[in-house]
């Protein structure tokens, strides 16, 4: 698609509701039909924007949200959203009266945390919600597996805390697949003490975007966290997921904000990293390290500019890069540049510019700041 041109702003990304359907679609499709898809949109939607982009997940069939903090949820419940929301990462004992109100899903990572809970409830007069997560090799939040049954004991018997769930998270679904079903081993040994009846009542899930390529419809699991795939980016390229082609969401684009001629031997940007070779004509692009283009890319990236790529000229800076423009000689004040997305039939994909920034995907959409201005595309535009 060719780049929107918003009136009055320097830097913006168009966002395709449309593909959030269509991804939605295809992920679900890809799933046993009892499986329920818990729609991970925490960092504003991986840089996507709220609530835009979670009335339209809605719209499109998913069944819960996950997010990582308290503040992330209340967004969500300000818009008016009821959905069961999932608070993935651990709640400080300051933000449980909150998240009680804001009736949320609460991960508990410890049986201190698991008696906090009780406690603050108990003094709510509510019963809490509550998921089990549980270290199976990650090594990050979650308890450690092996303290994991002392911690179901507890919440099975604590009578404001409302077992719902039991969860863990793979470090490597994308690349080790040993590791992977050594986690899926464990978890699925601790699952198997928990008597049949109360099983059937939680939420188990262990899978994101990465770990639906070995998801078994035969399995106990019968939650999904999405995140990355509903955005139209599989985690790995060749494989399985990429195989559901699913559409990037996000496009990523910029003013041209002045245009020159320089000599031979001059050196571009801070601490002269690049001197040209030849008289060029270069763009000053108005977008840079500020607004979620990484220092890392300089010297190594490329704009689209006219539908051609123009390579990154020295520093990204905070508000500005300048690319070489030399053999695009219609480049003019006010064009639009493309960091992220297509013109005519070139493309900088997320994976290129990840490659070039020594990133990861998730950093690339997250680090988007907030001044770049998002503009929604939908069915009629």
């Amino acid at each position: 698609m060719s780049p929107a041109s918003p009136h009055a702003t320097r830097a913006w990304v168009e966002i395709d509701l449309p593909a959030i359907d269509r991804n939605v679609g295809r992920i679900k499709q890809a799933m046993p039909p009892h499986v329920r898809y818990v729609a991970v949109v925490k960092a504003n939607a991986y840089g996507h924007g709220m609530p835009e982009v979670v009335t339209r997940l809605l719209q499109a069939g998913v069944d819960c949200f996950a997010v990582a903090n308290v503040d992330e949820a209340a967004r969500l419940r300000e818009v008016g959203h009821e959905a069961e929301i999932l608070l993935l990462s651990p709640t400080l004992p300051s933000e449980m009266p909150r998240a009680i109100a804001l009736d949320l899903d609460v991960t508990l990572n410890s049986r201190d945390e698991a008696q906090a809970v009780e406690r603050c409830a108990a003094a709510a007069g509510r019963q809490v919600c509550v998921h089990i997560k549980v270290d199976t090799g990650m090594g990050r939040a979650g308890v450690w597996h092996a303290n994991a049954r002392e911690l179901i004991a507890y919440v099975r018997t604590a009578p404001h805390l409302d077992w719902r769930g039991l969860y863990t998270h793979f470090s490597e679904a994308d690349a080790d697949t040993d590791f992977t079903a050594e986690q899926r081993r464990i978890f699925l040994a601790l699952l198997a003490d928990v008597p049949t009846a109360e099983r059937a009542r939680l939420l188990v899930h262990a899978d994101n975007s990465a770990g639906l390529e070995s998801f078994s419809a035969a399995s106990p699991f019968n939650a999904v966290r999405i995140g990355l795939m509903q955005y139209g980016l599989p985690p790995s390229a060749g494989s399985f997921l990429a195989s559901l082609r699913p559409e990037p969401v996000l496009s990523f684009h910029a003013r041209v904000v002045l245009v020159k001629d320089l000599p031979a031997g001059t050196a571009i940007s801070y601490n002269r990293t690049k001197v040209l070779a030849r008289a060029s004509r270069v763009a000053i692009v108005a977008v840079g390290y500020g607004d979620g283009v990484p220092t890392a890319a300089s010297n190594r990236g490329s704009f689209l500019l006219h539908g051609r790529r123009c390579p990154i000229l020295g520093r990204v800076t905070m508000d500005q890069t300048v690319i070489d423009v030399t053999d695009v000689p219609a480049a003019a004040v006010g064009d639009i540049a493309t960091i992220l997305g297509a013109q005519g039939a070139e493309r900088i994909t997320v994976g290129e510019f990840c490659a070039w920034a020594d990133c990861i995907p998730w950093e690339a959409l997250c680090t988007l700041t907030q001044r770049v201005q998002r503009v929604y595309r939908t069915d009629r535009t």
